[in-house]
């Protein structure tokens, strides 16, 4: 199973590099009053890479609050 996700990580990257290379023209982001003009391909490799680190402290988190409350479970609390 694990080369399964592997496989489905490494086709994710693939595609996102795919249309990042494709889309080099300068774009304007306006995010609260601030605007940023970069290559798309900058902004999808940015935006990528806090997905990933925000998804995967998310999926740490309710790991560890789904652990602690089993534990509370069985400890009779």
């Amino acid at each position: 199973m694990r080369w399964l996700y592997l496989v489905v990580i490494i086709l994710f990257v693939a595609g996102t590099a795919i249309f990042a290379l494709q889309n080099l023209n300068a774009v304007t982001m306006w995010f609260l009053g601030s605007s940023v003009r970069l290559p798309l391909a900058i902004l999808v490799i940015v935006v990528y890479v806090l997905g990933a680190a925000t998804g995967g402290s998310l999926y740490a988190l309710l790991r560890r609050s789904y652990r602690g409350s089993r534990g509370a479970l069985f400890d009779g609390s």
